[in-house]
């Protein structure tokens, strides 16, 4: 049988496929296997010994494999053997070779390799490997105490894929773990975590859209570009073949993360991924209201939270998305949710207001306004306070920049525009931009926090401030949690845009909630 070794590089795997064919059917003039090595014993009848018998006894075995081909009406090929045709105890012990991640995707190739991967006798020792207990801890145990260790182990009384599920759901604890280690010191200005970049790398943390077509039909697509900005990720994706924009309904975004991470080595891009819900948006959404500005190429629409999506001018089709995402529970958002429900914040504890006569104070507010990395607007403004007396319409205005404070007033630096690149081209909207907004209050905490495009319009000026000397501009920006309204005058002479208001309004719902007072 050396013979099949040679002529396939299978060796011994092969064999007993092989002795059975030829017990079966046995060659020409012999009584097939058994009679050849006892030809050899005896040196005369049956196979002769020798490289060139050899040889003609595998192509007398292939001829006579070729004739039954014939009667059977299938080629010769149909003579060797799939891997899916060997015994499940070798299949199990080839597995046995296997790390985590190679033995889960082996287990996606059917429904047979399926249940051999969950074998509970090779997953505990994955298990037991990876979370032994280290040699400092090993301390001589009471008898009940190692029966108990040791029944903990047992394999023969658990179903199928138990130890499985144990070593992934342990290991997902521990990059949880891992992660609020790295996010837990925080930033004195911005409050945010101070190692979120760090967080994003060692975790292998990205993101995909799905879009979902109205038959239902999913079409999942990687991010292209990634930039990390002081307080925000922006995320974009574009290529060639996008789905027709008529036959898609929504786009769900998610982050992912490898099932195992491991901070020595890269993430294994094709590897089990934990998939986390972040946002879903409806695309029939995409109409005239929510058009933020255009060039001669791209028409582009905000979807909230901080979706951009363009569209070719001409065709009405998809030419790229891109994603908004604020660093605040950025990496919670993106990695402790599922695939169909987003991760819920934990309870607010109200932080008890111990002079709620005197409003809010000592607020701090971190706004940013970039687009493609290059900042236009960077700027951290403290001690920031208003009383009950400012409440409008159950919004509370914290006033950040006055018209008639001229010392305020802050100049945008270079030009405001809103990048954006496909395969082939690339382009940049006027007057839009990306707007980060991170509030803390009294406490020091995050109150109000967002990443979201903004554009600004044609503003008739102020009814209760100076008059400027140049075109005046709006930005406006709301969601559940406030609004933002910030006010900008053209300066011909020196080409630039200058600050001349900003303020915030804040829910008074929200500020009763987060304090217990009753405003």
């Amino acid at each position: 049988m050396r013979w099949v070794s040679m002529a396939t590089g299978r060796g011994r795997l092969l064999q007993p496929p092989w002795r059975g064919l030829m017990a079966r059917f046995p060659l020409p003039g012999g009584d097939g296997l058994a009679r050849g090595r006892a030809g050899k014993a005896a040196g005369g009848a049956g196979f002769r010994s020798g490289r060139g018998v050899r040889l003609a006894a595998g192509c007398a075995a292939l001829s006579h494999c070729g004739r039954l081909d014939e009667l059977c009406g299938k080629s010769c090929t149909g003579c060797s053997v799939s891997l899916d045709g060997l015994p499940s105890e070798i299949l199990l012990k080839i597995l046995s070779y296997l790390d985590a991640v190679a033995l889960l995707c082996a287990g996606c190739v059917n429904r047979r390799f399926y249940h051999l991967a969950n074998d509970n006798f090779i997953w505990i020792r994955i298990y037991s490997t990876a979370f032994s207990p280290k040699r400092s801890n090993w301390k001589v145990n009471s008898v009940e105490k190692t029966a108990v260790s040791m029944n903990s182990l047992s394999v023969g009384d658990k179903e199928a894929g138990y130890w499985k599920k144990e070593y992934i759901t342990k290991q997902i604890a521990s990059v949880k773990a891992a992660l609020a280690r790295v996010l837990k010191p925080l930033h004195p200005y911005t409050g945010l975590p101070v190692k979120t970049k760090e967080a994003l790398r060692i975790s292998g943390l990205g993101w995909v859209i799905i879009l979902k077509e109205n038959s239902g039909k999913e079409h999942i697509l990687e991010h292209v570009d990634l930039s990390i900005n002081d307080s925000s990720v922006t995320a974009v994706w574009y290529g060639k073949d996008w789905p027709r924009l008529v036959t898609l309904s929504t786009l769900d975004l998610c982050g992912v993360t490898p099932v195992f991470m491991n901070r020595s080595q890269t993430p294994i891009k094709n590897g089990p991924r934990w998939r986390s819900l972040i946002a879903k948006y409806n695309l029939s959404h995409l109409t005239e209201s929510t058009v933020l500005g255009c060039d001669r190429l791209i028409r582009i629409f905000c979807l909230h939270p901080g979706l951009v999506v363009g569209l070719w001018k001409r065709e009405e089709e998809l030419a790229f998305v891109m994603a908004n995402l604020h660093f605040h529970h950025l990496v919670e958002r993106s990695t402790l949710g599922s695939a169909a429900i987003p991760y819920e914040l934990p309870p607010h504890t109200p932080l008890l207001d111990d002079s709620p006569e005197r409003g809010l104070s000592d607020y701090q507010l971190h706004v940013d306004m970039h687009s493609g990395g290059v900042f236009c607007l960077c700027g951290t403004f403290r001690n920031l306070s208003t009383s009950k007396g400012y409440i409008e319409n159950e919004y509370m205005k914290l006033s950040v920049i006055s018209f008639k404070n001229s010392t305020e007033h802050l100049p945008l630096i270079g030009k405001v525009g809103l990048s954006w690149k496909t395969n082939i081209f690339d382009g940049c909207i006027k007057s839009c931009s990306i707007m980060d907004v991170t509030l803390l209050e009294e406490y020091g905490k995050p109150f109000w926090c967002f990443s979201s495009p903004v554009c600004m319009r044609p503003s008739p000026g102020p009814s209760d401030g100076p008059t400027f000397l140049g075109e005046t501009y709006r930005v406006d920006y709301a969601d559940a949690e406030g609004r933002v309204h910030l006010e900008l005058v053209w300066i011909e002479e020196t080409g630039e845009y200058f600050i001349v208001s900003l303020a915030l309004y804040l829910p008074v719902a929200k500020i009763n909630h987060w304090f217990g007072t009753k405003y």
